[in-house]
Formats: structure tokens, sequence, C-alpha cells
């Protein structure tokens, strides 16, 4: 095998490898994204302190002051607050 063509088959073997790598990590990632559900936003089912977000009383995480806080929300799989009796997707 002579010097150039040992080269070409060296960089068309990284070049191959690279490419194997990046279909691998984009397969990985895609597998990753479709492991998680689909989140919805239920407001009024939150226990004190224990919600995930809100408006109105206070800012963020943890802080709401009473349970079955119709301004507070719990991050949720879509379609349980539809189930739970006091959950709402919006609102108040």
């Amino acid at each position: 095998m002579s010097a150039i063509s040992l080269k070409t088959a060296t960089l068309s073997a990284l070049l191959g490898a690279a490419a194997l790598g990046f279909v691998a990590t984009a397969s990985a990632a895609t597998e990753k994204a479709m492991d998680k559900p689909a989140m919805e936003k239920c407001f009024g089912v939150n226990k004190a302190g224990k919600n995930d977000c809100a408006s109105g009383d206070h800012s963020c995480a943890g802080q709401a002051t009473k349970s079955m806080d119709k301004t507070s929300f719990v991050e949720l799989p879509a379609g349980v607050c539809a189930k739970l009796g006091s959950g709402s997707l919006m609102k108040g």
C-alpha cells in the first residue's frame, strides 16, 4: 500500500468512526427525550410547602403556605390532573 492510500484509508476510517459516534449520541438523546412523559401544571392539589411554582402571594417552589391552593401548581404527567377531584389546569 502506498503512503497516500494509507493516509486516505486512515482518514476515511476516522471520519467514519466520528460519524458513527455522532449518530449514536443523537440516538441516545432522542431516546432520553422520549422517556420523559409530557407534563402539565395542575393547580389546587399541592400540600403546604410542596408546590412547584405559583403566582400571587409567593414567587415559586416550596413557598405555598396552605394546601390545595388554587393559585399554586404541581407539575404532573399529562392526564393525571383531570383524574384528581380538586385538580384544575387553570389557575384560580
